[in-house]
């Protein structure tokens, strides 16, 4: 994972002496793994039947670098205290009946996104089942950030050790991006919605690189704009009752997370037309993968052992007779790096879940490399696509990277979970979906392992809308583009829902899970069906002519996210995201374009499950949108969906020179349109992928609406 040179055994870490002396107390097996777990509170949870209640905590754990579970781990053996261990805390929650004979067995563990709070939804507590929550993600910002009261707070946090060498930490170069800022005052260095977390290893500028660009299209094609001198700009903050200098930022790890986010003033001010990229010297590299490796110990904790080694009870031991991981968006990409990792077998050789559920995720999380970004999305020189996507050993002949899986590691101790995975469009228009199906070639679909279902949801956008039957939203203006200050997009959100499938998938698990039952056949876009296309207008077969739709959405400039080949230098392993990167930023080697579903002569998508506003259309329902305005006009509004609604009547559309059928062409009446909804609703019922109440609540919402009344 890191040259032999780089390997060596730091002094204890001093905010983890605590927990390590403690945990000498005991005799602990040969085996790293949770040591001891603190209950920080107990509290009711309310909304469903059956008495529940709500413990709040956290583990500390303790890990072998040696062991072949661990040594996965980029830095690892850089992060051992004086025994040759490494620590960790991690915060959990766990919520159960308080009666646990009206447990069900089934223990969801869920991935927090971005160290998010929450627990599992009412219809789970109302089947009795036990809901589990703990961190991962190590990198000490934002929302993962240590409070300085470990006891309080919801959010979740790992703390792990810093890489060093002979007690030295090391440093290396990151970067950052700002886009779309104007004005003199300073401006923060974030990736996502949260902190670049990493500090720079010295205040001098002329260290460091700032760079401008005035154009990138969405194939990667970078127009330079001016240089800016290392003397007309400082780590710091500014604004107008403290300019150009300013107040230099505090860099000093031990400071962190208080300190973050870094800043960067400018003595010209920012230009809301260029992008300023800065690359500067770090220091505080987390080993993330201990995060990863923490939350298998947490779970394996939760699932097998009767105690700690203090004798603190697990409130649900003996409790527990299936479990699953289960995450959304990043926390769903956690899931694919945990289980390729090989992280689904424990230091004691058990299988950790039965199950694996990761939702809206088409991509491994950056959590196994030196100053990775976890909170990244895949913008420009983000990592994320490296190494296989897919579940079955595929040949990756465009990267010259060696056949792999997801379950490269898993398959062969025999402890890969049983997979269900299900996604909507706007993971192929801006998330770099497609490779997961078919390659980085192309041409050919990935056989799918008889332990994993796949099921696409089309014309939806990232999780999915708020659904109902309006035919026209309101308000109608663009939605928020996600992404680091992206900005808006030109069409209304997209309204198709994922909570039915998200219904049905649920139970479908749980059956799988404990009866064995398997869940209904997999449906999403393939070249075999040919509902799987390249990515352009005319293949397509996308309608012209739609209102707000420009053919220059279409162009390979602005249009469906490709997956880059990045050469992230000499000690970075491509085929594993794993190591040190040195090209900083990376060099683009290859670019590798995307498929997209085939859409019908409205422009809604082909193939993947039965929706109910899919088939009953009131309108063009998009997996992308259109950025109006700042650095990516024009281009695909990040991962969110658009929405389209169809005129009225003819006499509409024709003077509106719609290509589109009016709802009036379509439906006649409003009885015609529930009649539509019906006919649907009962379609997906009869495949299996509607449950009985919510058939029946779509048709009501639908006969209640106002769709041509």
């Amino acid at each position: 994972m890191h040259p032999k040179s780089l390997i060596g055994r730091p002094p204890r870490l001093p905010w983890l002496a605590a927990a390590a002396a403690a945990a000498a107390v005991a005799a602990a097996p040969a085996e790293a793994r949770v040591t001891r777990i603190v209950i920080d509170s107990v509290a009711p949870l309310t909304g469903q039947s059956i008495p529940y209640e709500q413990i709040r905590g956290r583990a500390f754990g303790e890990l072998d670098p040696n062991d072949p579970h661990n040594s996965v781990i980029t830095d690892i053996t850089l992060g051992t205290d004086a025994d040759g261990k490494v620590r960790y805390e991690t915060t959990f929650n766990l919520v159960k009946p308080v009666d646990m004979n009206r447990a069900s067995g089934f223990l969801w563990h869920d991935v927090p996104n971005r160290g998010g709070a929450g627990t599992i939804v009412v219809d789970e507590r109302e089947l009795g089942d036990i809901g589990l929550r703990s961190g991962w993600q190590a990198d000490n910002a934002g929302n993962t950030g240590i409070p300085a009261d470990r006891a309080a707070g919801i959010n979740h946090w790992v703390a792990a050790p810093i890489a060093k060498i002979d007690g030295v930490a090391v440093t290396g170069k990151v970067f950052a991006r700002i886009v779309n800022q104007s004005g003199t005052d300073s401006k923060p260095l974030m990736v996502q919605s949260n902190p670049v977390p990493y500090l720079p290893a010295t205040l001098d500028t002329t260290r460091a690189t700032l760079k401008t660009h005035a154009k990138e299209t969405v194939d990667g094609v970078i127009t330079e704009g001016p240089a800016i001198a290392a003397d007309a700009w400082a780590f710091a903050k500014c604004d107008a009752n403290h300019p150009f200098p300013g107040t230099p930022i505090d860099n000093n790890p031990a400071h962190a997370p208080g300190n973050l986010p870094v800043h960067i003033c400018l003595r010209d001010g920012f230009d809301p037309k260029l992008l300023y990229q800065v690359v500067y010297p770090a220091q505080n590299a987390y080993i993330l993968g201990v995060g990863m490796a923490a939350f298998r110990d947490v779970g394996t904790f939760f699932r097998y052992e009767t105690a700690d080694d203090f004798g603190t009870r697990n409130p649900i031991a003996g409790f527990v007779k299936g479990t699953a991981m289960r995450g959304v968006s990043q926390s769903g990409n956690m899931v694919r790096q945990f289980i390729f990792m090989g992280l689904n077998q424990d230091e004691r050789k058990r299988k950790v879940y039965d199950g694996a559920w990761p939702i809206i995720a088409g991509r491994r999380v950056a959590a196994n490399s030196r100053w990775a970004q976890p909170d990244g999305v895949l913008e420009l020189y983000q990592q994320g696509s490296e190494g296989p996507q897919w579940w079955a050993d595929w040949a990756d002949p465009v990267r010259k990277q060696p056949a792999g899986s997801i379950f490269s590691r898993c398959s062969p101790n025999d402890t890969c979970p049983k997979v269900i995975e299900h996604f909507g469009s706007a993971e192929v228009y801006a998330l770099k979906l497609t490779p997961e199906w078919i390659g980085t070639a192309g041409d050919a679909d990935i056989p799918l392992p008889g332990n994993v279902r796949r099921y696409y949801v089309p014309s939806t956008h990232h999780g999915g809308g708020a659904g109902g039957f309006a035919h026209i939203p309101a308000p109608p203006t663009g939605p928020t583009c996600p992404g680091n200050n992206f900005g808006s997009g030109t069409l209304a959100a997209n309204p198709v829902p994922h909570t039915e499938i998200t219904n049905v998938l649920r139970l479908a698990l749980r059956d799988w899970v404990l009866k064995g039952t398997p869940p209904p056949p997999s449906r999403w876009p393939t070249l075999t069906d040919k509902t799987l296309v390249d990515a352009n207008k005319a293949s397509m077969g996308f309608p012209s002519g739609v209102p707000g739709i420009p053919d220059s959405i279409f162009l390979p400039e602005n249009f469906a996210f490709p997956v880059f080949d990045y050469d992230w230098g000499p000690q970075f392993n491509h085929a594993e995201a794993s190591g040190v990167p040195t090209n900083v930023p990376p060099p683009i080697g290859k670019v590798i374009p995307m498929k997209v579903p085939k859409v019908d002569a409205d422009g809604n998508e082909i193939g993947g499950v039965p929706t109910v506003l899919v088939m009953a259309p009131l309108g063009t329902y998009l997996g992308f949108n259109i950025t109006a305005a700042g650095f990516h006009q024009g281009q695909v509004c990040n991962y969110v969906g658009g929405y389209v609604p169809f005129a009225r009547t003819r006499a509409e559309r024709m003077a509106g020179g719609d290509p589109r059928l009016s709802l009036e062409e379509r439906y006649g009446s409003h009885e015609g349109y529930v009649a539509a909804v019906r006919d649907a609703a009962e379609k997906a019922f009869a495949e299996g992928f509607l449950l009985p109440a919510d058939r029946d609540r779509l048709i009501r919402q639908a006969s209640e609406s106002a769709v041509l009344r």
